[in-house]
């Protein structure tokens, strides 16, 4: 493994284990489901969002697994287990840890596989990207779980000590 996905490695797995504690904290499935005023998506579909988001890109792109997308569903489903959220962000972990394993040097500096909403950006800055994207949506999981809930509790996200792992 190279040690730029390494380091990006590291930043997926805290950020997807936090995503699962998040998801685990909802009180209930149900509320997992649930938006207030101003906010379009609940946190399960943030959540099926991300884990999609994953297992294309770095899972079926850059790692041949063979997923199928279905980005549509991510923001349309409205019901659903926690557990079957969890196993969704748990499949991203492991589909985005044995395709980062595999990555080499040139394909980190080589444009990314297919086009990404017409554009064209180097594999690595893309990676970049989508750890950005997974803390994104991780934070407003985090706050959308707070207000729906009114609890304080935090899922212990962007631990610097996690980056010692």
């Amino acid at each position: 493994m190279t040690p730029f996905a390494a380091d990006l490695l590291v930043l997926f797995r805290r950020d997807l284990r936090c995503f699962i504690r998040e998801v685990e904290l909802f009180p209930d499935d149900a509320m997992l489901w649930c938006t207030v005023p101003g906010i379009a998506n609940s946190a399960g579909n943030l959540a099926l969002h991300v884990a999609g988001n994953l297992r294309h890109f770095v899972g079926t792109v850059l790692g041949g697994t063979g997923y199928v997308r279905q980005r549509d569903l991510e923001f349309t489903q409205r019901e659903g287990s926690r557990a079957t959220v969890v196993a969704e962000l748990e499949a991203a972990m492991t589909e985005t840890e044995a395709s980062l394993r595999d990555l080499w040097p040139e394909t980190v500096a080589a444009t990314f596989p297919v086009p990404v909403g017409g554009h064209h950006p180097a594999t690595g800055r893309f990676l970049l990207h989508l750890a950005v994207h997974l803390a994104f949506h991780l934070g407003q999981v985090g706050y959308l779980r707070r207000a729906l809930t009114g609890a304080v509790t935090s899922a212990g996200g962007m631990a610097i000590a996690d980056l010692d792992l």
